[in-house]
């Protein structure tokens, strides 16, 4: 039971905002595989699959050990395991999830699994490298894997998938339709290879709010349902779902040339009021936020970190706030404030929400 007082809550109505208004810019009959990864981007994946359970067609995952959480946590949906390893295959099958197989060596780990288990059309996703250059088969190995599968009745491809590498620059408008004709040509040369058609999918977050005549069968919505689109126009129609919250601890009063924290970062130069707030940079703070470069909200007013950001706490600067030690802090609770503290640490909002620790306690609110 995790009872930290530091608390992530996930707005369960934002979620469905935020679902919603994806959903109205598709064919009634394109699929939506929510990528739930990376602990629900920094939240909790187990809550965010389940809140999701009847709103969603798939979910997907990085790694095993993550669609086994989803599936012990009782997520029947369909997982797609984007990364799987060779030593995990045989967990994958277990826990039924469905492995993307990206190149030979893994797929032919699988079909070699698959053999000893005496499998039967098990769900197999293959993903094509169009020009992302990071996961995938190249388009000119389709006839060498269409041939391998027209050998056995062990695997039935659920989907094929590849990945947009600029979907958000419509500068790069021409490189991304130069993926899509790729996709959309070997996609073919499946279909006609297989003799069945096998689900599409092509467009992340990005890619639906900027190609969506490209949505094929399936997208795929990842930081979307977290609030956040390509550009300030397009998150400003999402709602925030991540609201990072502490308490003050203890209140100091510093005088002047007396020092606060690791290193003496901060010499008080008149008198100053102190508090400190049990989160720090095992929490997700960047070290990079202290000494006057992030803020927090307290009772309506900003606080500055002064010091060094440590590993458990933060200390803040209330010298002109009316509180008192157990009130509220909010460490963000908006879009512009986690995009502020990414811009601070010269980093994305990915990175800001992934960044939060396990330790910090999470309640999703619906």
């Amino acid at each position: 039971m995790n009872n930290h007082v530091t608390v992530l809550e996930i707005d369960g109505s934002a979620l469905t905002c935020n679902l919603h208004h994806f959903k109205e810019q598709l064919h009634p009959t394109t699929k939506i595989l929510a990528v739930v990864k990376a602990f629900g981007y920094g939240s909790d994946g187990v809550q965010i699959a389940r809140f999701l359970a009847d709103k969603v067609d798939y979910f997907a995952v990085a790694y095993a050990h993550e669609g086994i959480a989803l599936r012990e946590a009782g997520i029947k949906a369909p997982i797609l395991v984007l990364h799987p390893q060779i030593p995990n295959l045989v967990a994958i099958i277990n826990y039924c999830l469905e492995p993307n197989l990206y190149n030979f060596k893994i797929f032919n780990a699988f079909l070699k699994v698959a053999s000893q288990t005496a499998l039967q059309a098990y769900p197999i996703h293959i993903k094509l490298n169009t020009g992302l250059n990071r996961l995938g088969f190249s388009t000119n190995d389709v006839p060498s894997i269409l041939a391998q599968l027209k050998e056995t009745k062990l695997l039935k491809v659920q989907s094929l998938f590849s990945h947009l590498a600029v979907s958000e620059e419509l500068k790069e408008q021409a490189f991304t339709s130069q993926q899509i004709t790729k996709f959309s040509e070997s996609a073919q040369q499946f279909q006609t290879g297989l003799g069945y058609k096998p689900i599409l999918h092509i467009l992340n977050t990005s890619g639906v709010i900027n190609y969506p005549k490209a949505q094929f069968d399936m997208v795929r919505i990842g930081i979307g349902l977290y609030g956040f689109g390509n550009d300030e126009k397009e998150t400003n129609q999402l709602k925030n779902t991540h609201n990072l919250k502490s308490i003050i601890s203890q209140i100091h009063s510093i005088e002047p040339k007396e020092s606060v924290g690791y290193n003496r970062a901060f010499i008080a130069k008149k008198k100053t009021i102190t508090a400190t707030i049990p989160i720090g940079h095992a929490d997700g703070i960047s070290r990079k936020l202290g000494n006057g470069i992030g803020h927090v909200l307290i009772n309506g007013q900003k606080a500055s970190i002064i010091g060094n950001v440590c590993m458990d706490m933060i200390m803040v600067d209330i010298t002109t706030i009316d509180c008192a030690e157990g009130d509220e802090v909010i460490i963000f609770n908006s879009q512009d404030m986690i995009q502020e503290m990414a811009d601070a640490t010269a980093t994305i909002p990915y990175e800001t929400l992934t960044a939060i620790s396990q330790r910090v306690q999470k309640k999703l609110k619906s």
